[in-house]
């Protein structure tokens, strides 16, 4: 039986930022970097090795119980993070499924999404949200973003709406919730879907209630960098609707509703009870961890050009994946902060519809001007709930001179 000093070993050395591309000379990789000048001051952009051996003792618990039952596939702990899910979040139903993207894709199946549809979303995101509209056989619609927020702006939504139209993915980008009750607003006058994106606001609020709660499905991706995330990969579909719950439960396991018997073309998605079982004890933690980026953010905030702040619509609350500023001047801030060598990200420098995989869609460049200047202009500074106060205000003395 493995100890849980060699469970350690393993879950450290697979946890790690997990694109070596860090902006920069190659030098960091995620976990800091030696200034040009000779500092031996390091810094990581990101640290997921310092929460894990915070609650180590409650995950290798956890890992272990999981090894010594058997169950590695769904089963008891799958069962349990849906229940305890659904709860926090403030739905009726919560299935888990192997990734952020996988869930996705069967919120779409689950409400007749296919082809011929056409999906309004973002073109300011991660590449998911609508690699899972195309894996479905629909269209993306890319309707552009708030400056403000680098959310999707409603005011926008309803002009794209045709014919062909059937469901809107608003993604809660870096934390801050979208302006969703606009958004369920214009998808019911208009008889739409609604599928909320959260794998980056995992606890974030739009009054009292989480995101997550508001549209016909929402998702979750568990990746390891995400606010709640695990040693792997992993997702989750909520849902207020008994019949997504039940064709999402038999799209994940090969549209079987029992064993070789399969009633539709389904997937292999099914989250494994490893990852359930960490994720089970990390989530009643997620409140507390997410206060803490609060006030990692307010750090940055009074620290840094009110200009170049992210901002925080009144009503909600942010829970900063990223700590994500604008600056017109970008590379000027990268030159200097390489030159002290603090890591930094850009999310995300090519929008949507200017990517390849999307050129076939004919929205050409200057078609979303405030995509494709919010990709010239951002830039994701060091940012994790154990981050130090001195760390954050010697990278914000660097930004801040830089921008002068």
């Amino acid at each position: 039986m493995l100890s849980a000093g060699a469970i350690s070993s393993i879950i450290v050395s697979r946890i790690g930022y997990p694109y070596p591309w860090a902006p920069g000379r190659g030098r960091f990789g995620g976990t800091g970097g030696v200034s040009d000048r000779g500092s031996s001051w390091l810094l990581k952009f990101l640290d997921l090795v310092e929460q894990y051996r915070e609650i180590q003792p409650e995950i290798d618990g956890a890992v272990l119980g999981v090894l010594g039952s058997g169950q590695y596939v769904l089963g008891p702990e799958v069962e349990g993070l849906e229940r305890e899910a659904a709860e926090y979040f403030g739905v009726p139903r919560a299935v888990g499924v192997a990734s952020g993207t996988d869930a996705l894709i069967l919120s779409l199946r689950a409400l007749g999404v296919g082809p011929g549809d056409e999906v309004i979303t973002t073109p300011f995101t991660f590449v998911a949200t609508a690699e899972a509209i195309r894996s479905v056989g629909a269209t993306p619609v890319f309707v552009d973003i708030d400056p403000g927020t680098f959310n999707i702006d409603p005011r926008l939504i309803t002009a794209a709406v045709g014919p062909g139209t059937k469901a809107i993915i608003p993604v809660h980008l870096f934390g801050l919730p979208a302006p969703i009750d606009e958004i369920c607003r214009i998808a019911r006058d208009n008889g739409l879907f609604v599928i909320e994106d959260c794998a980056q606001a995992a606890g974030a609020t739009t009054g009292s209630k989480k995101v997550g709660s508001f549209g016909d499905a929402a998702t979750l991706s568990f990746f390891p960098t995400k606010n709640l995330g695990c040693y792997g990969d992993g997702g989750m579909i909520l849902t207020g609707g008994e019949e997504v719950w039940e064709r999402v439960r038999v799209l994940r396991a090969h549209g079987a509703r029992e064993k070789y018997q399969s009633s539709i073309s389904g997937y292999n998605s099914r989250l494994d009870a490893l990852q359930a079982a960490v994720l089970r004890v990390k989530l009643p933690h997620l409140d507390r961890y997410n206060e803490k980026r609060r006030q990692v953010a307010s750090w940055y905030d009074e620290n840094l050009p009110a200009g170049c702040l992210p901002a925080v619509p009144d009503g909600v609350a942010h829970v900063y994946h990223l700590y994500t500023i604008r600056c017109p001047s970008r590379d000027a801030v990268q030159d200097a902060l390489r030159e002290e060598g603090i890591p930094f990200g850009v999310y995300y420098p090519v929008p949507l519809h200017l990517q390849e995989a999307f050129r076939d869609l004919g929205v050409g460049e200057g078609s979303l001007p405030e995509s494709e200047r919010a990709s010239r202009e951002v830039l994701s500074l060091p940012f994790y709930p154990e981050i130090s106060r001195d760390d954050v205000l010697r990278v914000a003395s660097v930004v801040t001179d830089a921008l002068k």
